[in-house]
């Protein structure tokens, strides 16, 4: 048996897409379903849902053969105790893409502020890449680590930016916040246990395979 780990929400819905095109079908909806473990169409794959920060623990210690993760996740990942175990990334699925970016009141002059050396609070819970952009930048920050509700951070003077993910940016706008740096670019990618793939290498590969064929043909309709 094959365990994908995914996540509910964006990278559960745009996953689906490249599954179908790989002749793969979830029968089971989320939304519809209190399930945590979701049948597929072939006998030996099936899909687990785990917290989108939760993917690269199940893939690292077994409890997942493969998953799909976010870069930003893979990152923080990494940088935890116990995080830096082998995890094969074969793929960049090019899904739920989005940025990293630092983000502030509008009234904030940034520049200004990172140009005097002055000390800057974030707020943020990717505090390791956070901790690596400011660092090579030379900028001075105290890092305050939130998980959720980042835009408050600025607006009741918790801190003075966010270092968050945007994607339209439209939240950012609504709460009166401007994005003033990009940090990196975001994409979902796969990841495998590389003992599983040693242990399970024909199927593993196959559905590997089937991955990027699938993203092959999107980026080929993209550009036609």
């Amino acid at each position: 048996m094959i365990t994908l780990a995914l996540s509910k929400g964006r990278i559960f819905d745009d996953t689906l897409p490249l599954l179908a095109a790989a002749g793969i079908e979830v029968l089971d909806d989320p939304e519809k379903s209190r399930k945590l473990i979701l049948a597929t169409n072939r006998p030996g794959l099936r899909v687990v849902l785990v917290r989108a920060s939760d993917v690269p623990t199940y893939v690292q210690h077994g409890g997942a053969d493969l998953g799909v993760a976010g870069l930003d996740v893979l990152l923080e990942h990494a940088a935890q105790p116990g995080g830096g175990g082998p995890l094969y990334r074969p793929l960049d699925l090019g899904i739920a893409r989005c940025r990293m970016s630092v983000a502030t009141r509008r009234d904030f002059d940034y520049a200004s502020a990172v140009r005097q050396g002055s000390r800057i609070r974030v707020a943020t819970k990717y505090t390791h890449a956070a901790r690596e952009h400011f660092a090579a930048k030379g900028v001075h920050v105290d890092l305050i680590k939130l998980y959720g509700s980042m835009e408050l951070a600025p607006l009741t003077g918790l801190a003075d930016a966010i270092v968050d993910l945007v994607s339209t940016g439209s939240t950012l706008k609504a709460n009166d916040l401007v994005e003033v740096e990009r940090i990196l670019d975001v994409s979902a990618r796969l990841v495998v246990n590389p003992a599983s793939l040693k242990l399970q290498r024909e199927p593993l590969r196959a559905l590997i395979d089937g991955f990027e064929a699938a993203v092959a043909a999107r980026a080929a309709g993209a550009a036609a």
